[in-house]
């Protein structure tokens, strides 16, 4: 039979692995990025939520061309510096670089898995023609 103080040695051991584990996990979730891209819509809502561990969540309506049903893309914002420029866009075509982290172990770093880091567009910078999908080409010439 083992005695008491090496079991919780053993025990204590274990855990601290564990915790070790999970830390290292965590960390390489949320710095090893799955894939990275951007995305243009209007910036449709926008908000800190959160019972415990609040976060910044957003969503943009990306719609292809006139008429259609648009796409909504879900994100969080994890940089601060980023979250006044989307406060200021409300209801405003913006162009936003994300990078999307899969695995992420817990909700308290974001609901979603992409993670904005920019942003461009908005009231005071407003997304260039270059920039933005070419919905004119999509039209019909009779409505030109």
């Amino acid at each position: 039979m083992p005695k008491p103080k090496r079991t919780t040695a053993i025990l204590l051991s274990l855990i601290a692995v564990v915790a070790v584990l999970g830390a290292g996990y965590t960390w390489f979730t949320l710095n090893w990025s799955y894939s990275e891209g951007e995305r243009a819509g209007y910036l449709q809502k926008f908000s800190k939520v959160g019972w415990l561990c609040k976060t910044w969540e957003g969503e943009i309506l990306l719609s292809s061309m006139p008429g259609a049903i648009p796409e909504r893309f879900a994100f969080t914002v994890r940089d601060e510096a980023v979250v006044p420029s989307l406060q200021a866009s409300m209801g405003k075509r913006v162009q936003v670089t994300y990078e999307q982290h899969k695995g992420v172990p817990t909700s308290c770093f974001g609901e979603t898995e992409y993670y904005v880091s920019k942003v461009a567009g908005g009231p005071d910078d407003p997304v260039s023609p270059s920039q933005a999908p070419a919905v004119a080409a999509a039209q019909p010439a009779a409505a030109q």
